[in-house]
Parts: structure tokens; sequence; C-alpha cells
């Protein structure tokens, strides 16, 4: 009876440095930094066994939510633009924006929930969130569900 796969999200720097090279080569082969496996695997100083053994067990997170719709919370400052500049972002990335909830902020802070589709992004989910989580007035940014 075949075993059923498990899937954890972890981040990043809990990971063997193994799994992290992997994922590394995987990202060269696919923004063309790289033509073939032996390079990509010299680029991160692997070898191509290692890579051919972890290759199909190590999938980034945009690579999961590519063309799925993640919901996002952010915690924002009442600030005229601060929304505004985070759906900028988002149009930019080619993220298309289904629903926007927003509460009523107090103390100064609103509370803003988007549900987003995915498969148009042409940057990685993770840029997107660092890009956002780093703008002036966003308290909280983060992957609800996806």
């Amino acid at each position: 009876m075949a075993q059923e796969s498990k899937y954890y999200i972890v981040e990043a720097s809990a990971l063997p440095e193994i799994i992290l090279k992997v994922a590394r080569a995987k990202q060269a082969l696919e923004w063309k930094e790289a033509a073939t496996v032996n390079e990509a695997t010299r680029l991160v100083g692997i070898s191509r066994s290692a890579f051919y053994k972890y290759r199909d067990a190590v999938h980034p997170l945009s690579d999961m939510m590519r063309g799925h719709i993640v919901t996002i919370q952010a915690m924002l400052k009442d600030e005229p633009g601060v929304l505004s500049s985070i759906l900028n972002i988002f149009a930019a990335s080619g993220g298309n924006i289904l629903t926007i909830n927003q509460s009523i902020p107090t103390g100064g802070i609103a509370a803003v929930t988007l549900s987003t589709e995915t498969s148009g992004l042409i940057m990685p989910l993770e840029e997107l969130v660092h890009k956002a989580s780093s703008m002036e007035g966003v308290l909280k940014f983060e992957i609800l569900a996806g």
C-alpha cells in the first residue's frame, strides 16, 4: 500500500542546507541562470545525485500557490494611501485581487483581508509578500490560507 504524502510549511532558516541548495538550483534552471542540471548544481555547490534525490520533494511556496486563490491578512496604519500602495504592488506583480474586506479602523489600525488569484504572478509570491510587508504603514502582512 502506498504511503500518503504529507506536506509541511517550514521557514527556510530551519531547513538543512542541502534542501535550500536544491531549491536554489531549481530556481536557477527556471530563471535561465543555468541551462543544464550540471550547471545549476555547480552554481550552488551540490552534486547532481543530491539534486536528483530531492528535486521532486522540494517546492517553493510560490510554486505551490501558483494558480490558486490565496487569502492574505494585513494590519495597516489608518493613513491615506497605505491600502492603495499595497494594491499597486499587486497590480505590478500580476496578482488579481478578488475581494477586499477592511474593518473600521480602531486605535489607528485597520485589519484588511485580501483574496487574490495567483496564476498571473510575474514574481514569486514570497517576493510580493516581502515587498508589501516592508512598505511604510504596513504593520503585518501574511498569508492566511491558500
